[in-house]
């Protein structure tokens, strides 16, 4: 890297996942849009194709006239080729495939555990987590060999088991998740003081929050704007408006699958005291199964959706054809901010500014004074030239770290499991978990769903499971 006139050049960063038919537009709008970092991409991706696809289309968006950005791609044929000499690593894969993921997300449905995501809790999250856990081993492992001074951006899910592998491997590494979840919740916040103070036209960002808990399970202790304290105006609010919920301007939960009417969060606010910082539809599974998800006529009652995995089916195959037509030039990638943060953090860790943002990184800071130090928690830090400074967001309460533990309990078991095949430490997660535990369900149907969801992932695990 080379700094000169507030501009930082020659910034080498390595993307594992670079053939995402996704989040990887999403990253290079957001470097088209940049004028003070270039450099290049290299483009890793077991699916050589399509980082060969993404690089097209990257090169393509550079040589535009309304880009800003000066950024090559290039494609590398193994992790070490990506990784040697990099400043950065962006890590953003799908762990399987969707058929996969179908058994993640709906074979639970047999015993009436409903789960809007299965991604992250539950079982769905467990079992994702058995076979991303080896395949970050191996990132990592390829980190601390090629480029163990790189920082370090994860964006795949289960983001805290997926950061908590990293440090495992090499605990001298410089990692953090990345999360816009709580920026949801910020926009949420700026929409009801703007409709309950008279406030007009506020930049989400000043909407000023103290985060603890842990990704997709995150609660905001604090919030104001300007001198207005936000927990008496949501409180308020919520007493006006809970059966219909609050739903961004241009979102309607019922036309999209990704959607809520935040009723869920609402309602654990009126519970807990806090405000719950996520989507509805992760907030749900953390929570036992015989509440927000217990069926889905529940679900709709509560206005937010099960994302069912053929949508996501059918989405990959409309993605496909997008990369085609963006490849070929027969569609352009639209310039406009994405709301993502990924690009703001890289510049104030090459020291171009100063930012406080949500991060995804261990507790060894006591950030969260009352969880233990070994859990991978979600806090504000400060970014800064080369450093990561974790904010003291202070202590749970004790009603909300009821709900924490028995999933940062899990957090230890699965990776216990998938580090060293152990089916009974699966077996034990999946009973501690609120979803099943909720569902009453016995324990020898838990055992044979343990072993079928195993089978249906069998080829991504280590040896071992069989």
């Amino acid at each position: 890297m080379k700094y000169s006139d507030n501009k930082v050049k020659d910034i080498q960063i390595a993307y594992i996942g670079g053939g995402s038919r996704g989040w990887a537009w999403t990253f290079m709008t957001d470097l088209a849009l940049e004028d003070q970092i270039s450099g290049t991409i290299r483009l890793y991706d077991i699916d050589g194709d399509a980082a060969k696809n993404n690089k097209v289309i990257g090169s393509r968006l550079m040589q535009r006239d309304d880009a800003k950005g000066d950024w090559k791609f290039e494609t590398s044929a193994s992790l070490k080729d990506a990784l040697t000499g990099c400043d950065f690593v962006v890590i953003s894969i799908l762990p399987g495939t969707f058929d996969e993921m179908e058994s993640d997300v709906h074979l639970p449905e047999r015993l009436g555990i409903y789960q809007s995501v299965g991604d992250t809790a539950g079982p769905g999250g467990m079992v994702r987590a058995l076979r991303t856990i080896p395949m970050f081993v191996e990132i990592a492992g390829a980190i601390k060999e090629y480029a163990p001074k790189a920082w370090v951006i994860n964006y795949t899910n289960p983001m805290s088991l997926c950061v908590k592998t990293l440090y495992h491997v090499f605990p001298e590494i410089k990692a953090f998740g990345c999360c816009h979840e709580v920026f949801g919740t910020q926009k949420v916040l700026k929409g009801i003081c703007e409709e309950s103070c008279g406030e007009q036209d506020i930049d989400w960002h000043d909407i000023h929050v103290n985060v603890l808990g842990i990704n997709h399970f995150t609660w905001f202790s604090s919030a104001s704007y300007k001198g207005i304290d936000l927990f008496p105006v949501y409180r308020d609010y919520i007493d006006a408006h809970f059966d219909q919920g609050y739903e961004v301007e241009g979102e309607n939960w019922m036309n999209s699958s990704f959607k809520c009417a935040n009723r869920v969060k609402m309602d654990l606010f009126k519970r807990y005291g806090l405000i719950a910082a996520a989507g509805d539809r992760h907030l749900a599974e953390f929570m036992p199964g015989n509440e927000y998800l217990n069926d889905p006529e529940t679900v709709a009652s509560w206005k937010f959706g099960l994302t069912t995995v053929q949508w996501r089916k059918n989405d990959l195959k409309e993605r496909l054809d997008r990369s085609r037509r963006l490849a070929s030039g027969q569609e352009e990638v639209k310039l406009e901010p994405t709301g993502e943060e990924g690009i703001l953090l890289i510049k104030a860790l090459c020291g171009l500014t100063r930012v406080v943002s949500n991060v995804n990184i261990p507790n060894t800071a006591c950030q969260i004074t009352n969880l233990p130090a070994g859990a991978l928690v979600e806090t504000n830090a400060v970014f800064e030239k080369d450093h990561i400074y974790p904010v003291v967001a202070g202590a749970v309460p004790e009603n909300v770290k009821e709900l924490l533990m028995p999933h940062l309990e899990n957090h230890e078991l699965i990776m216990e499991a998938a580090l060293k095949p152990d089916k009974e430490k699966v077996v034990k997660a999946f009973m501690n978990d609120p979803l099943v535990k909720g569902k009453n369900c016995r324990e020898e149907d838990i055992r044979l769903l343990v072993d079928d969801m195993i089978k249906n992932t069998l080829k991504y695990l280590p040896k071992g499971w069989e």
